[in-house]
């Protein structure tokens, strides 16, 4: 990727979104960060006034295509021309306090329209604004895991990050003659308000780890899903 590069991440109002639009900044990237709620992200808005001109915040409900739509509108104006080098899908959702024989249809169905079909959806509205070239992270995890999964746990989350996985070698194949690399990236377990006070890193940990992981990407990992060391993880 040229530097300094353009990116994209959603869900960066708060937790490892965050660390990643910073990480980003420092490195030298010009950034579009979006979140639901604009306004009241206080940590988003003063990185604006730290990097003026590089940071621009945008709003977005990434399960909502009337927003998906009006982002595709938004960015170009923005962008000033240039295009994406960069896409970090990392909007989500983890609903908590899920038991077996309690399961309900509405909390299913909404972590699969924000956790795999947004995203989907959202790189279809804005591909023609990627560079060729560019580079999709979608943020994963390792409950998404098949091999990996021991027990009951949180299945809203699992299975919609699993329909994201497949999602993520779908648009490997469409984005292929493009010459877009698209990825699948566990970040481990984070401290933030999703994975708890018990996470064993810390944001900025895993948002360097995935930044250098995705920097090192070459055209054969398309499709791939990889941890935030950029070490393969089982399907």
């Amino acid at each position: 990727m040229a530097t300094p590069a353009h990116s994209l991440v959603t869900g960066a109002n708060r937790g490892l979104g965050l660390a990643l639009v910073r990480g980003l900044l420092a490195r030298g990237d010009r950034v579009v960060a979006t979140a639901r709620h604009p306004g009241k992200a206080t940590a988003l808005n003063t990185l604006t006034g730290q990097y003026p001109g590089r940071l621009h915040v945008l709003p977005l409900d990434v399960a909502s295509e009337k927003s998906r739509d009006e982002l595709a509108r938004e960015l170009p104006l923005v962008l000033d021309g240039a295009s994406i080098d960069l896409m970090i899908n990392n909007a989500g959702v983890l609903h908590s306090g899920e038991r077996w024989g309690k399961l309900h249809a509405d909390i299913l169905e909404d972590s699969l329209r924000i956790n795999a079909i947004g995203p989907l959806l959202l790189v279809q509205a804005v591909e023609k604004l990627l560079a060729d070239g560019a580079r999709v992270a979608n943020i994963s995890t390792q409950m998404a895991s098949f091999a990996g999964r021991t027990e009951f746990r949180s299945p809203s989350y699992s299975m919609s990050k699993a329909a994201q996985n497949m999602a993520t070698v779908q648009l490997a194949l469409a984005l292929k003659p493009r010459g877009i690399t698209v990825v699948a990236l566990s970040p481990g377990w984070v401290r933030t308000d999703m994975g708890g006070a018990g996470g064993e890193l810390a944001p900025e940990e895993s948002a360097a780890g995935l930044l250098e992981t995705i920097a090192g990407l070459g055209d054969a990992d398309s499709g791939r899903f990889l941890d935030w060391r950029g070490q393969p993880m089982a399907w």
